[in-house]
This record gives C-alpha cells, sequence and structure tokens, in this order.
C-alpha cells in the first residue's frame, strides 16, 4: 500500500466553491454550509484501506459536527471508471453500511480535488465560518496496520479550538493515505 502526504494547502486559503452531485443526483453546494459555524471537507473513496481503517469514526465525527453546527461534505474524486469499487452504487452501499450523514459527493472531473490541491485519501480541509482555512492534516495518528487508536484526536482538537473561539494549532501534520486515483491525462503536478 503507497502512502500519499497530503499537499498542505496555505492556511488562510478561503475555500474552493463546489457544485457536486451525489451518488442519487443530488446537488450539493459549499453554498449550503453558509451560516454554518464551520465547515469539514473530506475527500475520501471506498476501497482505499486508509479509508477503510477510520470509516467508522468519519461517521462519528459527522454526526458529532452535525451536533455543532458544522456542515461536512466527503468527496470521492477517484477515477471510477477503472477503479469501479469507488462507483456511485458502491458509495451509496459504503455511505450506508458506514452511517454517513453527510453527503458523499463525485467529483467525476476531479477539479475541485484540483482546486483543493487534495492528494490522499483521506485528506481533511477544515474551514472557519468564514470559509477560511485553518487546519489541513492528519485525522490522527492511526494507519492500518500500527496500534494507534482511531479517535480523530487531531481533527476533533481543531475543530473544538475553532469553535471555542480559539487558534488553532497551525502544527499540523499531514494526512497519509492512498493518491487520488487520476484520471490519465488528468493528474495534476503534485501527483
Amino acid at each position: 500500500m503507497a502512502e500519499t502526504p497530503s499537499q498542505m494547502l496555505a492556511l488562510g486559503t478561503a475555500a474552493p466553491a463546489f457544485t457536486l452531485p451525489d451518488a442519487d443526483g443530488a446537488l450539493h453546494s459549499l453554498a449550503d454550509a453558509k451560516g454554518r459555524r464551520a465547515t469539514l471537507v473530506m475527500f475520501i473513496c471506498n476501497h482505499c484501506p486508509f479509508v477503510i481503517h477510520v470509516a467508522d469514526e468519519l461517521a462519528r465525527l459527522g454526526r458529532d459536527c452535525e451536533a455543532q453546527d458544522v456542515a461536512v461534505f466527503a468527496i470521492n474524486s477517484n477515477n471510477a471508471k477503472k477503479y469501479p469499487a469507488d462507483g456511485p452504487a458502491e458509495m451509496k452501499q459504503m455511505a450506508a453500511a458506514r452511517g454517513y450523514t453527510f453527503p458523499y459527493l463525485i467529483d467525476a472531473d476531479q477539479s475541485v480535488a484540483k482546486a483543493y490541491r487534495a492528494a490522499c485519501t483521506p485528506d481533511f480541509y477544515l474551514f472557519d465560518a468564514a470559509g477560511k482555512l485553518v487546519y489541513r492534516g492528519q485525522l490522527d495518528g492511526s494507519r492500518p496496520g500500527n496500534s494507534v487508536p482511531v479517535d480523530g484526536k487531531d481533527l476533533r482538537g481543531a475543530i473544538d479550538a475553532l469553535l471555542a473561539g480559539e487558534p488553532v494549532s497551525k502544527q499540523q501534520v499531514p494526512s497519509i493515505g492512498c493518491n487520488i486515483k487520476w484520471i490519465a491525462g488528468n493528474e495534476p503536478p503534485w501527483f
């Protein structure tokens, strides 16, 4: 299993806008988060062992964020033609099996992944109420095969600080995961 780190988009970056469909074709937009206390954007997929390893925590995190008025969007940017396990039907199955309550969206042309400089699954971006990036990095230190508990410690700490009106630590560890499966000829320069 190859490990790819986050690109660590610059803190303070404005959240790139998007409007994407879910597996049923319903459109969801970053603008849907307007008025929320914060917004979490996650790049995930179905087949990545790093995502599977943390999927239950992602579901818990989604429920906890909703209770705290934090909008959550999960985006699948993988090439589903080459990786059919990441197709819409499989996304619906995974979301139901894991109990995802957040929109799980399809970035078929990979433009949103490029706008966020997403590199791996999972990759996390936390924005404040003004839409400015305050955290990008790992969920926690757990990885498949290590003994670190999956608890979302790093990301949850950033969310808690933001919601408490405290500064979010700038000491942030890149997420590690499988690289986004780019469409041939569509690879970004950081791939």
